[in-house]
This record gives C-alpha cells, sequence and structure tokens, in this order.
C-alpha cells in the first residue's frame, strides 16, 4: 500500500522509525536551552533580592530614616489634606502602640472592646457595635476569645432579659489596669513635641469631626 506523503496524518515506517530513534524529539521545534552556571545564577540571585524586597516596602523599617527615594518629593498638597495627617499621625501612635499592646496579647480592637467594658460594667454587644462600629460577626469572635482567656464574663442584663451583660474578670481588670497606663504612657512618648495644652486641643478638635 503506498503512503500519500501529503496526507495529514500519514508517516511511511521509514518516518515512524526515523522519530522513534531520534533521542530529544521533543525539542525538535525549540531551541536548546541554554546552560546555566549555578555560581551565577545564585550571585544574581543575592543582587536582586534586596531590590525586590524593598519595592514590596519589605527592605527597612518605619522607623528608618528617610531613603534617597523619598527626598524631593513635593507632598505639600497631601500635607493640606485633614484625612492625609490624621492617618499618618495615628499610624506614628499605633506602631508603637501594637508594639506595646503585644505583651498583653492585645490588637488594637482588643484594647479598645477591654477598654469600654472594663469602664461600662454590664455593657452589651449592641452597645460595643454600635460605639466601636464594630460588625456582630466580628464582635462575637473577639468576646469569645477574650473569654476563653478567662477577661470577660457574661451576665444576665439586669433591665432586659433578652441581653446580656458584658464583665471583665478579676484578672481581666487587673490586666486593662496595666494596659491602660501603658497606652497612656505610649501617647504623651508619642506626641512628646506636644505640650499638654496643645495635646488636649488636638484631641478636642478631632472629636468635633467623628462626635
Amino acid at each position: 500500500m503506498s503512503v500519500d506523503p501529503l496526507k495529514p496524518g500519514s508517516r511511511g515506517k521509514e518516518g515512524r522509525n526515523q522519530e522513534k530513534d531520534s533521542p530529544g524529539r521533543e525539542f525538535s521545534d525549540k531551541a536548546t536551552p541554554p546552560q546555566t552556571d549555578p555560581n551565577a545564577l545564585r550571585a544574581d540571585t543575592r543582587r536582586r533580592a534586596p531590590q525586590e524586597i524593598a519595592q514590596c516596602g519589605m527592605a527597612t523599617s518605619r522607623k528608618s530614616p528617610p531613603s534617597s527615594a523619598a527626598e524631593g518629593v513635593d507632598t505639600r498638597y497631601l500635607e493640606t489634606l485633614m484625612g492625609y495627617n490624621a492617618r499618618r499621625a495615628a499610624l506614628a501612635i499605633i506602631e508603637v502602640f501594637m508594639e506595646r499592646m503585644s505583651v498583653y496579647g492585645l490588637k488594637v480592637v482588643d484594647f479598645s472592646v477591654l477598654s469600654l467594658v472594663a469602664h461600662n460594667p454590664g455593657i452589651t454587644s449592641r452597645q460595643l457595635c454600635a460605639n466601636l462600629d464594630i460588625l456582630p460577626p466580628n464582635l462575637v469572635g473577639i468576646i469569645a476569645s477574650m473569654d476563653r482567656r478567662g477577661l470577660i464574663e457574661r451576665r444576665p442584663h439586669p433591665s432586659d432579659g433578652r441581653a446580656v451583660g458584658l464583665h471583665l474578670t478579676p484578672s481581666g481588670l487587673t490586666m486593662m489596669k496595666d494596659a491602660e497606663q501603658t497606652a497612656a504612657d505610649l501617647e504623651i512618648e508619642a506626641t512628646s513635641r506636644l505640650s499638654p495644652a496643645e495635646r488636649k486641643t488636638l484631641i478636642r478638635l478631632l472629636q468635633k469631626i467623628y462626635l
């Protein structure tokens, strides 16, 4: 039987044997990959790694001096915006706050919840959500975590049979007393360039925006 060399899928015996016997047939349509020197590859990786990390904002901590890339940038317009300044000031304080609160195993929202419970014994979950702008499902997880740590306890609400009041346990009260003192000290430290009068004025002005 004759074989049509132009018909798709048709291969003679000679062609099949030639393909079978060809080593590296899989590279027949591709250029041979270049050989890479492992030592050169490692050196290139070491050169690029710091640059790639820096691009992700991970090369240096926020406490490091401004890099040359930040120098000479015109930020005058941003500095006229209330939101920009408030955010930058908050970040400067919250960074220190999170470091100090890690000793107590508290995040920012944990501290806020426990502080409100400490100063408002019997407060309900609904009141916490309204005052801290927390979604109810998120608050459930926070309260459950504090309960497991033995910092919070639930008691029947004295005037609302459907509600449950939240109270700090003795260990929770002791911890929050120390944590609140730590918070007060770190805020004075973080705003050391303000006088006591300026600090009070700044707080009052900020509260006029969100209260």
